[in-house]
């Protein structure tokens, strides 16, 4: 499709459009998407930046960075990838989610840009330059920036931030970004910029790459651990966030303190004036679709989470035994599976195999979907029922489980997305 939609069409429209203006969905490189950026005035922002890249954990602490500046008042723009459900879940503004109408007249001014330095924008790059078109017509004071993949060549980096945060390290995207650690490393510490203060929440040893970047831009690295700590409270309802100079005592929230730990690290180190009641109120305040995201559903409990690496999984799993350590009238757990062919099944599958007692497998109806023999492979002679689709498999763990059974829906992005549409359909 050559010709573009009209500023009148729909957000579909305009979304199928992009899917095919380009040759491939990932195409990793600046080279494009500078020129174009630069027309459209989105390279330097007068607002506070902080961009957020690592292999898991960006979207709780994206999430957790946003609720907070939020919370004190600032007018924030929230970019994150991928959606679940709605793709307008990508671009928030002060904590919700942006109109169509302002998502197709962003689209409009990135086609008409692209068009005049004739080049061709994929996908992902697109709708981001969207996001920085919207934020910087509505003057935000600050933006928080969700890396897509990796980081030194992410679109997301056309834009210096103010506060670099990586989450962690872990093996993803490896056809990509590199097969060691150390290589992913130094894409995503690519996003280092000369003297900001960078955020490193991995809980593992600190790569060489990222302290080699800090230390050749002279930026002030702040690692867990080293140099900022938290440490939960018996009682689960609270936690301490401990720095040089600083002592904070901060409601549990719904999502990962690792996470949250990271964030409050990020915005106590920008600059910007924020009170503790601000953190407070942001922790509590901040959720995540699809991040052990616990919900009753007709009567049954249903975990949802879109974890769909090893890191990802293994990060979800040490949430469920501490979900069903409180939890103790769970005590089997029946999974509604399906992978990306492109992903480490065997891995995840094998990471999962003793906390599920039952799997419901079926193929995503998506161009990179895992076959029912993959998955099925992975399991390894694991008690699994067949489906055609997610839907079909959901269905019937809600039918079927038993009141000492919760349900885990997981794998990926795209598994949790059927679900969705599912319940919609059922609305």
């Amino acid at each position: 499709m050559n010709t573009a939609p009209l500023a009148s069409d729909s957000l579909n429209t305009w979304l199928d459009y992009w899917g095919h203006v380009h040759v491939s969905g990932i195409d990793l490189g600046l080279e494009r998407v500078i020129p174009v950026a630069e027309l459209l005035g989105v390279t330097r922002p007068q607002a506070k930046v902080f961009t957020v890249a690592g292999t898991n954990g960006k979207g709780s602490t994206t999430a957790a960075l946003a609720a907070v500046l939020n919370a004190q008042g600032y007018s924030v723009g929230l970019y994150q990838s991928p959606h679940i459900y709605r793709f307008n879940e990508r671009v928030k503004l002060r904590g919700r989610e942006v109109e169509d109408q302002a998502l197709i007249d962003a689209f409009v001014a990135v086609d008409q840009a692209r068009r005049a330095c004739g080049l061709s924008l994929s996908f992902f790059e697109a709708t981001t330059l969207a996001a920085f078109v919207i934020f910087k017509q509505q003057q935000c004071d600050v933006w928080v920036l969700e890396v897509g993949l990796g980081g030194r060549l992410d679109v997301v980096n056309v834009i210096d931030p103010d506060v670099a945060v990586i989450t962690n390290i872990g093996l993803d995207h490896t056809d990509w970004l590199g097969d060691s650690i150390e290589k992913i490393a130094f894409e995503k510490a690519g996003i280092i910029r000369p003297e900001i203060p960078v955020v490193f929440g991995g809980q593992q040893d600190l790569p060489q790459a990222i302290q080699d970047k800090a230390d050749e831009c002279g930026a002030q690295l702040h690692a867990v651990n080293r140099d900022y700590f938290y440490q939960p409270a018996e009682d689960g309802q609270s936690w301490m966030f401990a720095s040089a100079g600083t002592t904070l005592k901060l409601p549990a929230g719904s999502l990962a303190l690792e996470n949250i730990s990271t964030a409050v690290a990020a915005v106590l180190l920008s600059g910007l004036t924020v009170s503790q009641q601000a953190v407070a109120q942001g922790i509590q305040n901040a959720k995540l679709q699809g991040r052990f995201e616990v919900r009753n559903i007709a009567g049954k409990t249903v975990i949802f989470d879109a974890g769909h690496n090893p890191h990802g999984v293994d990060f979800l799993l040490k949430q469920l035994r501490k979900f069903l350590e409180y939890n103790k009238q769970y005590t089997e757990v029946v999974s509604v599976f399906s992978m990306l062919a492109d992903k480490d099944i065997n891995s995840v599958a094998s990471l999962l195999k003793d906390a599920v007692l039952m799997w419901k497998i079926a193929p995503l109806n998506v161009p990179r979907a895992a076959s029912i023999t993959a998955l099925d492979a992975a399991l390894q002679g694991q008690q699994a029922q067949h489906f055609s689709s997610v839907k079909s498999a959901f269905k019937s763990a809600l039918n079927e489980t038993k009141n000492n059974q919760l349900i885990l829906v997981c794998g990926s992005f795209h598994t949790l997305e059927a679900v969705w549409e599912y319940l919609e359909e059922c609305q």
